[in-house]
């Protein structure tokens, strides 16, 4: 076990510098930089662009040295001081914009993440247990509508709904009588009345993915021959599912934790754009949008650190309760 995870360990290392070298190329690809995007707007809207400032920004920014070159300084910045740069659009540093917007995308991970293990693992275990009977027909007809209706649409029913019905404020967490007030217990009841929506609606189509999933697993499992010896041997249905079939089906459960992060970032950019929410996905969307290239590749590198962490954290849970990961990977 020891072994299997200084290997893993040791695998981030050379994964973590590509990600980092693949996200600064890919903010790069779009023709132009900020500057050349800053000076279009202010000629847009008629003002004079000031030749001298555009020379002291490009220096002080490294945009008329060479890709390998603002690259070093990036990564170094953020290796030994962990400064991530600058941002333009906000003239902030980028780590002020992670700070107030990553804990927010992390809480909404988890929940996220809870949300679909606790909806997912009784739906698929009846669905499985219970094949072609009338639940599994409606658990499989709703699965298919998790995964097929887009959740910006499901956003702006439930928006529409929220607003409409139950005459409650739309947009952010908070009412509008409760942005700037101190926390007390009205206004934590406040955020958790708001906070449920976009956990439900990011969560629909990977709890729906995961049920299938557990279910098409489970279905394999208890056609097994250890099934239908433990059955000879006179174990109850309820033990005999907790203890094997369950317990090996439960392997999709723990590997969603490695892509649940970039699951939400994708998912999450625009029902948070519909939801008012202050996530890093609306902030990267942003970011692309305005070619702000330190803050973009700030942000797609901490996400992707997260998901090769939680990729760690996954491999070594599913090793403790899947025997046969340590003896192959020994």
């Amino acid at each position: 076990m020891t072994r299997f995870v200084i290997r893993r360990v040791l695998y981030m290392i050379p994964t973590l510098i590509l990600i980092s070298f693949t996200a600064f190329i890919i903010i790069q690809l779009p023709p132009g930089d900020f500057l050349t995007t800053y000076v279009a707007s202010l000629q847009k809207a008629g003002q004079t662009v000031d030749n001298a400032q555009l020379a002291a920004l490009k220096q002080r920014y490294g945009l008329d040295q060479g890709f390998i070159v603002q690259y070093w300084k990036w990564i170094s910045g953020i290796i030994f001081h962990l400064d991530f740069g600058q941002s333009f659009e906000y003239n902030r540093p980028v780590s002020s914009l992670l700070s107030a917007r990553l804990p927010l995308t992390i809480a909404l991970g988890l929940c996220t993440l809870l949300f679909s293990w606790a909806i997912a693992l009784p739906a698929g275990i009846y669905s499985a247990v219970r094949k072609y009977s009338l639940g599994d027909y409606a658990l499989t007809t709703l699965c298919f509508l998790g995964v097929a209706v887009p959740g910006f649409l499901v956003a702006l029913v439930a928006a529409y709904l929220e607003f409409s019905v139950l005459h409650w404020s739309v947009g952010g967490l908070l009412s509008p009588q409760f942005t700037g007030a101190q926390w007390n217990l009205g206004k934590l009841f406040d955020w958790l009345r708001h906070f449920w929506l976009p956990v439900m609606i990011i969560g629909a189509e990977g709890t729906a993915g995961v049920i299938r999933i557990l279910r098409a697993n489970l279905l394999d499992e208890l056609h097994k021959p250890y099934v239908v010896t433990a059955r000879s041997k006179g174990v109850s249905e309820r033990r005999l599912l907790a203890k094997y079939p369950v317990r090996i089906a439960l392997n999709p459960f723990v590997s969603t934790v490695g892509w649940v992060l970039p699951a939400l970032i994708n998912g999450e950019v625009i029902v948070s754009s519909v939801l008012g929410l202050n996530t890093t996905g609306p902030l990267l969307l942003g970011a692309l949008q305005g070619q702000d290239m330190y803050l973009a590749g700030s942000i797609i590198l901490v996400i992707s650190t997260l998901t090769v962490v939680g990729t760690l954290i996954s491999d070594i849970a599913l090793a403790l309760i899947d025997p046969r990961i340590r003896v192959q990977y020994a």
